[in-house]
């Protein structure tokens, strides 16, 4: 056996790596229930997903590249010794995975009725309300989403290619215990360093689109109080790993902080829902809502949700 395959037993880490995967897997179930089971992804930035997939692609690669010579002595160890050296490829092949599920759902279930421009043309009745016609134009938003999920597709392509060519051409041949190349320890930082700055800019858009909307809409409560603390066990996990540095960290850092943050936020929405007397996506539901110190009963068929500058219960 190559001395330089012969695996290191670090069980910490190893249980640590083992915890956080089966933490990324649970974490995300909740917010992919709850896109499918409410068959609508309204409330969902398109920027966020794409900033998010792209980031969390670019760390996969990352870490690939930097463990590619480790993950090679698969060839020569037992298959134990293997899913040991790999976890950290695997931990964040399954972060990608899972985050990229979320842009495909919210695709697939992106409200109809958000998808075209709809006009309102008054009736010739002057009695009757405007009839909505809905017109051949894509709205601005489900563009964007269209443009967005095209460059996640084209992000990924693109940074798997080069990934390979350069490790598959590089010259000398990566080895375990043996520095990468120039070239691959230059694509190997610019694709953790691009992947950190695409973490700290990643909830800037779902944090700017929440605040806007005033509502929690499809994202989950549940999935945000899971990721965020664990965000910790995520970073300690890839640090203590061999033949990784801080640019393959940082991005949860950055990222595990903006989360919080909006966790915080959509608590807060919460409490104003429940006030109002309205649903995740802004319904009328039936229900208490407090204005201006009075308590009213508000039957959800009775209540027109306007704009936020109108009040949503009348008294």
């Amino acid at each position: 056996m190559d001395t330089g395959c012969t695996p290191e037993h670090d069980w910490t880490t190893n249980i640590m790596t083992a915890v956080v995967i089966v933490g990324i897997a649970f974490s995300y179930a909740p917010q992919h229930y709850r896109i499918i089971s409410a068959k609508s992804s309204e409330g969902l930035s398109p920027l966020f997903l794409l900033l998010g997939s792209t980031s969390s692609a670019a760390g996969m690669w990352n870490m690939i590249t930097m463990q590619w010579s480790i993950t090679k002595c698969c060839r020569v160890v037992g298959w134990g010794s293997c899913i040991e050296m790999s976890a950290g490829v695997f931990q964040l092949f399954l972060q990608w995975s899972c985050f990229t599920f979320i842009f495909m759902l919210y695709m697939k279930f992106y409200p109809e009725h958000l998808k075209y421009i709809e006009l309102d043309i008054e009736a010739p009745d002057l009695e009757l309300p405007p009839m909505q016609v809905k017109t051949p134009i894509l709205s601005s938003e489900w563009r964007a989403s269209l443009v967005c999920a095209w460059i996640t597709f084209g992000h990924f392509l693109f940074s798997g290619f080069t990934t390979v060519y350069l490790m598959t051409t590089a010259t000398p041949t990566p080895a375990p215990n043996v520095p990468l190349p120039p070239q691959v320890q230059t694509w190997a930082t610019f694709l953790g360093v691009t992947s950190a700055i695409l973490a700290a800019i990643q909830y800037a858009p779902q944090i700017i689109h929440t605040y806007r909307h005033k509502v929690v809409g499809a994202l989950s409560i549940v999935t945000m109080c899971i990721q965020s603390p664990g965000s910790v066990l995520m970073i300690l996990s890839i640090a203590l790993r061999p033949g990784t540095n801080w640019t393959s960290w940082f991005t949860f850092l950055v990222a595990g902080t903006m989360q919080a943050f909006l966790l915080v936020m959509c608590l807060a929405w919460k409490v104003r829902q429940r006030k109002l007397g309205i649903d995740d996506f802004g319904n009328p539901i039936s229900g208490v809502s407090e204005m201006e110190g009075e308590v009213v009963v508000v039957p959800a068929e009775s209540v027109t949700v306007e704009d936020e500058r109108t009040p949503l219960i009348r008294k």
